[in-house]
C-alpha cells in the first residue's frame, strides 16, 4: 500500500501567484500551501476576477509563479520538460478552439500526441485509449461529427474525452460548465465525479457552481479578496470559511442547508 506521501499528486510550497501589470507586479495570492491526493475531485471557487484561472494556469505551468514551488508526484514542476508534464497533467482552458474541420474523433486523438512517434501515427494502445475515453464520456454517437457543429455541452464532453485520452494522473479544467444550462451543468459535474471514482484520476476544476461543488467535490479551494481556504466541504463549513466568499448583502451561507441562499431584502 502506498503511504500518504506517495498518494500526494500535487503540492505547493509558499506559492505566490500573479502577473506583471505594466511596470509593477500584481500579486493575486501569497503563501498558498496545499497537498492534493490521488483520486480527488477538487473545486476552486470564488467570484469573477478573484484569481481562479491564474491559479489553475500557474499549477499547470502555463503561467510562471511569482515565487514558491509546485510539485507533481514529488518532482518540482520546473524540472519537468513540456513532454514530461504532458504525460502527467492535462489541461482544458476556456479559450475557443481554432476553426478547423477536425472530427470529434480526430480532436480526441490529439490527446495522444505526447506518446505518438514523430509522424504522429497512432498505435493500437493509442486507439484503445481514445476508444475508452469516448466510452467513458458517452459520446460514441458524436465521434464522426465535426467538432464545430457541437453544442457547448457536447463540446465540453469531447474536451474532457481528449484529456482522458491523454491519460494523465491530473486533469485541470477551467470553468468546464461556463455557458451551460443547469441540466448540462449537473451532467458535467456528475460525469467528473464519476470519472474520479472510476479512474482514480485527480480532477481540479474552477467553477461558479458553489452549491453543486459543495455536494460533489471532495476538496475545495476558496478564494476571496483577502483569504485562501483549502479543505473538504465539511471542514470548510465547520470553519465558517464560506462566509468570506461573497458579499453578505447579496447572499449568505446557510450551514444547516450547506448552501448559499439569497439574502432577504
Amino acid at each position: 500500500m502506498k503511504n500518504s506521501k506517495e498518494n500526494i499528486v500535487l503540492k505547493t510550497e509558499n506559492l505566490t501567484i500573479g502577473y506583471q501589470q505594466k511596470k509593477r507586479t500584481k500579486i493575486i495570492r501569497s503563501e498558498i500551501n496545499l497537498e492534493i491526493k490521488k483520486g480527488k475531485l477538487v473545486a476552486i471557487l470564488g467570484k469573477n476576477g478573484i484569481g481562479k484561472s491564474t491559479l489553475l494556469r500557474t499549477l499547470s505551468k502555463v503561467q510562471e509563479p511569482l515565487s514558491g514551488k509546485i510539485f507533481i508526484n514529488q518532482k518540482n514542476i520546473q524540472e519537468l520538460s513540456e513532454k514530461e508534464l504532458s504525460t502527467q497533467l492535462s489541461l482544458v482552458l476556456t479559450e475557443r478552439l481554432p476553426e478547423s474541420q477536425l472530427t470529434v474523433y480526430e480532436l480526441i486523438a490529439l490527446g495522444r500526441q505526447p506518446y505518438t512517434n514523430w509522424i504522429d501515427k497512432l498505435c493500437a494502445s493509442d486507439i484503445e485509449k481514445i476508444e475508452v475515453a469516448i466510452e467513458q464520456t458517452e459520446i460514441e454517437h458524436l465521434k464522426n461529427s465535426r467538432f464545430h457543429e457541437l453544442s457547448d455541452g457536447q463540446l465540453q464532453r469531447v474536451l474532457i474525452a481528449r484529456a482522458l485520452a491523454q491519460d494523465t494522473e491530473i486533469i485541470i479544467l477551467d470553468e468546464p460548465t461556463a455557458h451551460l444550462d443547469m441540466h448540462h451543468t449537473i451532467k458535467i459535474f456528475s460525469l467528473l465525479k464519476e470519472l474520479v471514482l472510476k479512474t482514480q484520476k485527480t480532477i481540479i476544476i474552477s467553477s461558479h457552481e458553489v452549491n453543486l461543488a459543495i455536494q460533489l467535490a471532495d476538496e475545495m479551494m476558496l478564494l476571496s479578496s483577502d483569504t485562501f481556504h483549502f479543505g473538504s466541504p465539511s471542514e470548510l463549513i465547520k470553519a465558517n470559511a464560506f462566509t468570506t466568499l461573497f458579499p453578505k448583502e447579496l447572499v449568505r451561507f446557510n450551514k444547516t442547508l450547506a448552501q448559499f441562499v439569497i439574502t432577504k431584502i
